[in-house]
């Protein structure tokens, strides 16, 4: 999902998270979305997402390597939007891993597809996920990334939820990755009042029993790097 107030990069619906799925083909009736609350960002605008200076700014080998995402790892992408991290980590992880796309949009997921068909990478997997479920399996992941999502989530309870629910996906030395907007009106990015500061999201991260493994800055960004 991507709200339209956030078009620097992909973004998560305003609801709480829950344990996710771990079908990746759900019977019939099983995939109707919620509404999600927020005014969603068009896919026929995802151009407006891949802005040419954006790996220079958004450091994502730096964000990866953090991460410690290596070849043959397990990772996914949370509101994965236009692909931008998605075909990087597909890259990265090589042909004998696995990236999980997710978004709650299914045009999302389409372009997506047709990207990494176009691009060749066939380690690709697309979830259609809900704003309460991510759809992804439970205890076989390496890395999750969440760019520029975390801060979409309005109420604290819903972001440590989300904690939660993708700690569920990780193995045991796994890693997630959050990227939010530093505070201040400077550089892409939402307006100043959505930005979160990182001591909140730390202070979240205990909330929900997990540890800050690492703190990274980056020109408009921070990364944490969480663990169990």
């Amino acid at each position: 999902m991507i709200l339209a107030a956030q078009a620097h990069g992909p973004a998560f619906a305003q609801a709480s998270a829950s344990a996710p799925g771990a079908a990746a083909d759900r019977p019939a009736g099983k995939t109707q979305q919620p509404a999600p609350k927020g005014r969603l960002f068009p896919s026929t605008d995802l151009g407006l997402l891949e802005s040419p200076d954006r790996a220079a700014w958004q450091k994502p080998e730096l964000i990866m390597d953090a991460l410690r995402i290596a070849e043959k790892a397990t990772v996914a992408d949370i509101g994965a939007g236009a692909g931008f991290f998605t075909v990087r980590l597909a890259r990265r992880v090589g042909p004998n891993g696995l990236v999980y796309a997710e978004d709650i949009q299914q045009p999302m997921l389409e372009s997506i597809k047709r990207r990494v068909s176009r691009e060749g990478l066939n380690n690709v997997v697309p979830r259609l996920g809900t704003p309460t479920d991510a759809n992804l399996p439970k205890g076989v992941l390496d890395a999750v990334l969440v760019v520029d999502v975390y801060g979409e989530l309005d109420e604290e309870s819903s972001r440590i939820g989300l904690l939660r629910h993708l700690a569920d996906t990780l193995k045991p030395n796994g890693r997630i990755g959050i990227v939010n907007y530093r505070p201040g009106d400077g550089g892409p990015g939402p307006e100043p009042e959505k930005r979160l500061e990182s001591s909140v999201v730390e202070a979240e991260v205990r909330a929900a029993k997990l540890r800050v493994l690492d703190v990274v800055t980056l020109p408009f960004q921070y990364l944490l790097v969480i663990g169990k």
